[in-house]
């Protein structure tokens, strides 16, 4: 009878999270705190708890990186990192992926991702190469920058959980960020041999014929050679801002290429251009510092006030404080500094994705806490053994969940405490968090759908098999090279 009930419990929590998938947005946290409520007044279970300190520490984070958004910052960083990818045109595929994973550790969200599609479309079709091979490699390795992001959401969730282990923010990123490395390294590696050349790839030729696209310039020559007249002028021009609706995507500024045989040279190669705010570069430098400063009191606890734990014993300021002092901080600066209306801070679309992110969380975390902590003795003691017994089940199991879900704070606040009570040594967890990449699983994020629609040349796709489209062999091979380089750094991570 006990199993059976355990069974219409666990229906309610899948039910949930499955009609909030389907609702979309704010609905997955909305159907969590329902599907508490029904555990508790149907039930009769008790109220798990709630993850009060991840959800402000997504708060705080959100609205320093949206200050710094109305002010100008994001610009900035964006057009850093327009002209690092500009600037390596032959080493596209292994410098964009880099560049998508550097910025979105600094920012903290992948929505600054948004902002670099049109540059890498850009940029790998006017040198004549696949575009879907910079931009599937990016979209992947921006994930992994989550979960190497000192002031992401899933890492505010990752350390609250973490840190009652004695496992810190500096543990976490010293096997994260050389993990995330080396997959991004290895992706890019893949994805460069992946697909045909642009002029054998049939849906590109057949769209050159369609007129819906022109052959870039640096591909005239071998195209005339190969189909034997000139290649025909396009009705209109693709010019990467397919995704202009993006959240996060400043306005772009593109000046076509000249005609010409042969592969551009820097001189001839147009640019595309972000403009930036006065006083931007002001505000992300303000929002990076507060950034090191995290990640420093994190290495050093030393440097954090220490107050009695229950026992007497003095004990460092906890890091979920430190992170929402320091950041709802640099917010406050930001917005003084530079002057900044408080009410257009709230107006920014970081700020509107944080909050979704925040309530998902929340709701999410709360039922599977609930019916988690009510059900101890058949669900946590016979999946700790199923764990302990396979440690390689909970990579799968982030990997799933993730996708299903979408939300990597979500997945990190449900099944992470599962792996605590599995007995797996933090390390080991930490290296297998990085299969939060499977929130690339299904087609079902703003930035796949961006790549695909900003992509005119057709190679960048998705097909009518959900889980198969240009995205699936970076995320697998991502997947892979991270754990596998994480489960391998942590040995020497204590």
């Amino acid at each position: 009878m006990d199993i059976a009930l355990v069974i219409i419990q666990g229906c309610v929590v899948i039910g949930a999270i499955v009609l909030g998938v389907r609702t979309g947005g704010i609905g997955l946290g909305l159907w969590g705190v329902v599907g508490t409520a029904i555990l508790v007044f149907v039930f009769r279970l008790p109220p798990g708890s709630p993850p009060i300190d991840a959800f402000f520490i997504i708060i705080a984070v959100i609205t320093a990186s949206s200050a710094m958004q109305a002010a100008g910052g994001i610009d900035y960083l964006v057009s850093i990192a327009s002209k690092i990818i500009q600037r390596n045109p032959r080493r596209l595929t292994y410098v964009a992926p880099l560049v998508a994973f550097v910025f979105t550790v600094l920012s903290g969200t992948s929505n600054i991702f948004f902002a670099l599609i049109p540059v890498i479309y850009e940029t790998a079709y006017r040198n004549g190469q696949r575009p879907e091979r910079a931009l599937a490699a990016s979209t992947v390795t921006s994930g992994l920058g989550i979960t190497a992001s000192p002031v992401s959401a899933a890492m505010a969730a990752y350390l609250v959980l973490m840190e009652s282990k004695g496992f810190g923010l500096p543990q976490v990123l010293a096997i994260t960020i050389p993990s995330a490395i080396v997959a991004c390294i290895v992706t890019s590696f893949v994805q460069q041999r992946i697909g045909k050349e642009l002029l054998q790839d049939p849906v590109f030729l057949k769209r050159v014929d369609a007129g819906t696209v022109e052959v870039p310039a640096a591909l005239e020559r071998r195209y005339e050679e190969q189909v034997g007249r000139a290649a025909p002028a396009a009705a209109t021009v693709g010019d990467g801002t397919g995704a202009a609706d993006a959240a996060a995507a400043p306005t772009a500024v593109a000046t076509k290429p000249p005609r010409g045989a042969g592969r551009l040279s820097k001189e001839e190669a147009s640019t595309i251009e972000h403009p930036v705010p006065p006083g931007g570069a002001t505000a992300a430098w303000i929002f990076v510092a507060g950034t090191l400063l995290v990640v420093l009191l994190g290495l050093f606890p030393s440097l954090r006030p220490a107050f009695p734990d229950a026992e007497g014993k003095p004990q460092p300021l906890a890091m979920a404080v430190v992170i929402e002092m320091v950041m709802f901080t640099v917010a406050l600066v930001i917005i003084l500094v530079r002057r900044v209306k408080p009410s257009l801070v709230v107006e920014q679309p970081l700020l509107r994705a944080g909050y979704v992110a925040a309530v998902a969380l929340f709701g999410i975390a709360w039922m599977a806490d609930t019916f988690i902590s009510a059900n101890e003795e058949t669900i946590i003691k016979p999946l700790g053994e199923l764990i302990q017994a396979n440690p390689l089940l909970l990579a799968v199991a982030l990997f799933i969940v993730c996708g299903l879900t979408t939300s990597q704070s979500a997945t990190t606040n449900t099944l992470i405490p599962i792996a605590l009570t599995a007995g797996l040594a933090p390390g080991v967890i930490t290296a297998m968090w990085p299969s939060l990449i499977g929130v690339w699983l299904f087609p079902a994020n703003g930035s796949q759908i961006a790549s695909v629609e900003t992509d005119r040349t057709g190679s960048t796709k998705l097909t009518q098999v959900p889980i198969w489209h240009s995205f699936t062999i970076p995320m697998l091979v991502s997947w892979v090279a991270a754990v596998a380089s994480g489960l391998l750094i942590q040995l020497v991570v204590h």
